[in-house]
């Protein structure tokens, strides 16, 4: 259900797929085989897995009760921390993923705007706004994170609502505004490049003097570097931000925070779900909180992920591979510079299994990842790397997998 799960997307015909238990950084197939695992759901454990400070709360939770006709009142407890961590904002609003927390922020921006258009640059989920990026050319969004993802489904009507531009290509965005009526810019803080210059601070000032409603997804990047939002790091505030994935540690719960006034366009239109105020969510996420402030989470994942990206560096330059490391120290993501990356990557993710890791090109750090467990998962990774220098020299990459070459986007239909 979740492409970024998918067998084929690490190990077509090989990948565990499924999980029977879980502790810190190690999972258990259904085999009983443990594991390392360096992907940690996408990002969503910082914690680890099964942090007993918040297991232990949602398990109180489900002894005296998770919904009811009445609303739990750890939301308003919830929404007062996270504006206590982002004093710009002054309301939220709360769903149980990210892709309908984009969804949240969307609706209300426009409704704020009293305009349909939209600027983006990031992932944003998988709705209708968003894929109709790709109705004008089933390219435009190959440069946001997931390559070939089509449009079918989505109305025809959408199509030009919804405009991509890259990152740090400002006179693109100018551009945009000028042309396009655009109401809204839907943006990530950082994904795999570090602004240039003043970049962020110049599309704050280019939404401000348009009264174009500009919105930071910080599903993703949320707690990685700081405790809140990553633009609390480069000191530029939206007007509204979604915070996810880690906010629960495993549970699902995500925000979109807001200035009042643009949040106050939510009561003009039509937002709700029966399951956004189930308890466990916001339970999880101010037990997650506490737990982050107490073990200074975001500060040791950073630290790991540094720890991580010089080592990976120092390795690959030992055997000579031409790599690329990206993203942010806790997000860090490579990938090999040679037409046979994907072969590369397969056969990485190949062997570490064989070794006892879910590993692939992206290592997500949580802090039950010490600097012993990475010594050893690069002592496993050495001798990988021997066989793709040789591969470089002479060697045939194909001969060497088990099974298909792992996917490299989203599987188009015939």
């Amino acid at each position: 259900m979740l492409l970024s799960k998918r067998p084929e997307m690490f190990l077509p015909e090989q990948w565990p797929s499924y999980f029977s238990k879980t502790k810190g950084c190690k999972v258990w197939d259904l085999d009983g085989r443990e594991l390392t695992d360096m992907l940690m759901t996408v990002g969503t454990n910082t914690l680890g897995y099964n942090f007993p400070a918040v297991d232990d709360r949602v398990k109180r939770v489900i002894e005296e009760g998770n919904m009811s006709s009445l609303n739990a009142p750890e939301e308003v407890e919830l929404a007062e921390k996270l504006i206590e961590l982002h004093p710009w904002a002054k309301m939220a609003k709360f769903s149980r993923s990210g892709g309908e927390a984009n969804a949240i922020a969307i609706r209300i921006a426009r409704a704020a705007s009293g305009k349909d258009n939209v600027a983006i640059c990031g992932y944003h989920g998988w709705h209708d706004w968003y894929l109709a990026t790709n109705l004008v050319g089933d390219d435009e969004l190959d440069d946001h994170l997931l390559p070939g993802l089509e449009p079918r489904g989505v109305p025809q009507s959408l199509r030009e609502t919804v405009f991509p531009f890259r990152y740090n290509d400002f006179e693109a965005l100018e551009s945009l505004i000028r042309e396009k009526n655009i109401g809204v810019i839907k943006m990530e803080v950082f994904r795999n490049q570090e602004p240039s210059g003043n970049f962020l601070q110049d599309v704050r000032k280019l939404a401000t003097a348009n009264n174009v409603v500009l919105i930071f997804d910080e599903c993703t990047s949320g707690f990685r570097k700081t405790f809140g939002g990553l633009h609390k790091f480069f000191e530029v505030e939206p007007d509204l931000a979604m915070l996810g994935k880690a906010l629960g540690n495993g549970y699902a719960i995500n925000a979109v925070i807001g200035r009042e006034e643009i949040m106050q366009a939510a009561q003009s239109t039509f937002i709700s779900s029966t399951f956004w105020t189930e308890r466990i969510g916001s339970v999880a996420a101010l037990a997650t909180l506490e737990a982050m402030e107490h073990e200074k989470s975001w500060e040791t994942i950073t630290e790991i992920g540094g720890y991580f990206q010089a080592k990976l560096t120092e390795l690959a330059g030992e055997f000579q591979l031409p790599l690329t490391v990206k993203g942010l120290e806790a997000l860090t993501t490579f990938s090999f510079d040679s037409p046979n990356s994907l072969a590369y990557k397969t056969f990485l993710t190949q062997e570490m299994l064989k070794k006892g890791y879910l590993a692939g090109s992206s290592f997500y750090a949580s802090i039950s990842h010490s600097r012993v467990i990475l010594d050893e998962y690069f002592e496993a990774l050495s001798p990988i790397f021997k066989v793709l220098k040789e591969c470089e020299m002479h060697r045939d990459i194909m001969t060497l997998l088990d099974g298909p070459i792992c996917h490299g986007g989203f599987k188009r239909l015939n």
